[in-house]
Protein backbone atom coordinates (compact mmCIF):
# COMPACT_ATOMS: atom_id res chain seq x y z
CA UNK A 1 0.00 0.00 0.00
CA UNK A 2 1.12 3.11 -0.76
CA UNK A 3 1.12 5.79 2.02
CA UNK A 4 1.55 10.01 2.20
CA UNK A 5 4.45 10.41 4.25
CA UNK A 6 3.44 14.25 4.06
CA UNK A 7 0.60 16.92 3.90
CA UNK A 8 0.84 17.77 0.19
CA UNK A 9 -1.40 20.47 0.12
CA UNK A 10 -0.20 21.80 3.15
CA UNK A 11 3.10 22.02 2.00
CA UNK A 12 2.16 23.16 -1.46
CA UNK A 13 0.54 26.04 0.52
CA UNK A 14 4.21 26.47 2.29
CA UNK A 15 5.63 27.26 -1.19
CA UNK A 16 2.55 29.73 -2.11
CA UNK A 17 0.10 26.91 -3.87
CA UNK A 18 -3.02 27.41 -2.41
CA UNK A 19 -6.11 25.63 -3.54
CA UNK A 20 -7.51 28.41 -4.79
CA UNK A 21 -4.34 29.18 -6.97
CA UNK A 22 -4.15 25.32 -7.99
CA UNK A 23 -7.67 26.00 -9.18
CA UNK A 24 -7.50 29.06 -10.45
CA UNK A 25 -4.12 28.12 -13.01
CA UNK A 26 -4.89 24.98 -13.19
CA UNK A 27 -2.43 23.22 -11.36
CA UNK A 28 -4.00 20.06 -10.95
CA UNK A 29 -8.16 19.38 -11.45
CA UNK A 30 -10.36 19.67 -8.26
CA UNK A 31 -10.77 15.83 -8.10
CA UNK A 32 -6.84 15.76 -7.85
CA UNK A 33 -6.83 17.90 -5.60
CA UNK A 34 -9.86 16.27 -3.35
CA UNK A 35 -7.46 12.90 -3.77
CA UNK A 36 -4.84 14.74 -2.63
CA UNK A 37 -6.96 15.56 0.38
CA UNK A 38 -8.19 12.35 1.17
CA UNK A 39 -4.48 10.87 0.86
CA UNK A 40 -5.48 8.58 -2.13
CA UNK A 41 -3.75 7.51 -5.17
CA UNK A 42 -2.87 9.85 -7.65
CA UNK A 43 -1.71 9.66 -11.39
CA UNK A 44 2.16 10.47 -12.20
CA UNK A 45 1.02 13.64 -14.22
CA UNK A 46 -0.04 15.07 -10.70
CA UNK A 47 3.27 13.50 -9.01
CA UNK A 48 5.39 14.83 -11.35
CA UNK A 49 3.72 18.27 -11.08
CA UNK A 50 4.04 18.06 -7.36
CA UNK A 51 7.48 16.84 -7.14
CA UNK A 52 8.65 20.12 -9.49
CA UNK A 53 6.60 22.37 -7.43
CA UNK A 54 7.99 20.78 -4.05
CA UNK A 55 11.43 20.64 -5.74
CA UNK A 56 11.61 16.85 -4.27
CA UNK A 57 10.98 13.35 -5.27
CA UNK A 58 8.37 10.83 -5.04
CA UNK A 59 10.30 9.05 -1.96
CA UNK A 60 10.29 12.37 -0.56
CA UNK A 61 6.17 12.18 -0.58
CA UNK A 62 4.99 8.54 -0.62
CA UNK A 63 6.38 5.17 1.64
CA UNK A 64 5.32 1.66 0.24
CA UNK A 65 4.23 -0.14 3.55
CA UNK A 66 3.07 -3.73 2.38
CA UNK A 67 -0.80 -4.80 4.02
CA UNK A 68 -0.82 -8.19 5.38
CA UNK A 69 -2.75 -9.60 2.32
CA UNK A 70 0.03 -7.46 -0.06
CA UNK A 71 2.57 -9.96 1.49
CA UNK A 72 0.66 -12.98 1.18
CA UNK A 73 0.02 -12.24 -2.41
CA UNK A 74 3.47 -11.66 -3.75
CA UNK A 75 5.96 -13.79 -1.48
CA UNK A 76 3.76 -17.10 -1.25
CA UNK A 77 5.91 -20.28 -1.79
CA UNK A 78 5.26 -22.28 -4.98
CA UNK A 79 5.99 -25.40 -2.81
CA UNK A 80 2.68 -27.35 -2.24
Amino acid sequence: MINYKIDVMKELKKRGFSANRCRKERIFSESTMQRLREKKPIGMDAINTICILLSCQPSDIFEIVPTADELNKYHRTDEQ
